[in-house]
């Protein structure tokens, strides 16, 4: 809506993790040197945490996109099943067929498929985000499933991400020999003042126009206080940030247009909640995943470990269910605030009219205010009104 105004080829404060714009951040750059070094290194289990927006998921995904071709992943994002579906989604991933087989069979296929993939000189790895969501016995599962090996290496490398209370988790007495198995751990901070705005700026010049906005004194530092150095609610403001610049046709981010667009979140939105909401890997719109587990929790209760697999296509075709009626909602709230902001610039011309319609040409004498309109707007943008 607002990229044209300032000059951008693309939305620089998008919610979807696109590695391109991956920010190296001090946390970021240890985190992925030692995310690579533990696939390089062919760790068995590999753990990240870090707040929620912090950035994992972009970082993963930068992570998979420089990947040697000799890997082969699957990726999990439904962290609230048992043992037996987990299995399921896993070998799902992996192309192997999981419909109507028991827990021992579907361990049985993915024996086979990983000694296959290793005389192959292949890498599988298994990715599972929201971790923190997997309950003591999944987690013993997956530990389970680093004593695939040969006598010579390890047939899987697991990557456990998720938010700081996954630490606590595995630290539980119960799960001593997953905490003992785990060879390297990282975690991602927030960003600092200095990194916010090098952050903000770096998104800017990334879509095409890092001048595309004048920041004065003053606004990083509420920036930074106000989205706590997390880059996904540092994106949220800042799209807002710059679409009420936009509707005030400006590119002056005064201190109190921040503290305004501020404001707006206080009577309306809640930065923190919107915050909070789940970013998928794949980088599918955001949508009310939650609200999507808990359903998907009550269908998953009705079946049995050897109807897995149909749950795996009942989770995958409720997913693209939720993302369509996200976009229809997104598509609906973009139309609402480009109405919404023609109405104001109208209401403005009407003032314009006011001033300068007695000196834009004898001809206007004789013409009603609303065809004097349709002329003004003629002459400023080509619109014809």
């Amino acid at each position: 809506m607002y990229k044209e105004f300032f000059g951008l080829h693309t939305k620089p404060f998008e919610l979807v993790p696109d590695p391109r714009f991956l920010f190296s951040s001090r946390s970021h750059r240890r985190a992925l040197s030692y995310l690579e070094y533990g696939l390089q290194e062919r760790a068995g289990f590999i753990l990240l945490t870090g707040e929620v927006g912090s950035g994992k998921t972009t970082l993963i995904r930068n992570l998979i996109g420089q990947l040697d071709p000799d890997t082969c992943r699957s990726m999990v994002f439904n962290t609230r099943v048992s043992p037996e579906q987990l299995l399921a989604l896993i070998n799902d991933d992996f192309g192997l067929f999981t419909l109507g087989k028991d827990k021992v069979a579907l361990l049985h296929d993915l024996n086979e498929f990983l000694i296959a993939q290793h005389a192959a000189r292949r890498r599988p790895i298994v990715i599972v985000d929201e971790a923190q969501n997997l309950n003591p016995d999944v987690l013993e599962e997956i530990r389970l499933l680093s004593n695939l090996e040969t006598n010579q290496a390890k047939l899987l490398q697991i990557i456990l991400i998720g938010q700081p209370e996954l630490q606590f988790i595995i630290n539980q007495p119960g799960l001593r020999q997953l905490r003992q198995r785990i060879s390297i751990t990282c975690h991602i901070d927030p960003l600092t003042r200095e990194e916010t705005e090098s952050y903000v700026l770096h998104r800017l010049e990334l879509a095409g126009n890092r001048e595309a906005a004048r920041f004065h004194e003053g606004t990083f530092d509420f920036i930074f206080g106000f989205s706590k150095g997390l880059p996904r609610m540092i994106n949220i403001f800042c799209d807002f940030l710059l679409l009420a610049a936009f509707v005030e046709d400006t590119t002056e981010l005064t201190l109190e247009l921040v503290e305004e667009v501020a404001g707006d979140f206080s009577a309306g939105t809640d930065l923190a909640d919107v915050a909070k909401l789940p970013v998928a890997m794949d980088a599918e719109p955001v949508g009310e995943l939650h609200s999507r587990m808990a359903g998907l929790e009550a269908v998953m209760r009705r079946f049995e470990s050897a109807q897995a697999g149909q749950v795996t296509m009942l989770d995958r075709m409720a997913m693209y269910e939720n993302i369509l009626k996200v976009l229809i909602a997104q598509q609906k709230e973009e139309l609402g605030r480009l109405e919404e902001g023609q109405r104001q610039m109208l209401r403005r011309l009407d003032e314009v009219l006011k001033v300068v319609g007695p000196t834009v040409g004898q001809e206007t004498a004789v013409k009603s205010p609303q065809q004097q309109k349709k002329d003004l707007l003629f002459r400023l943008f080509g619109w014809p009104g």
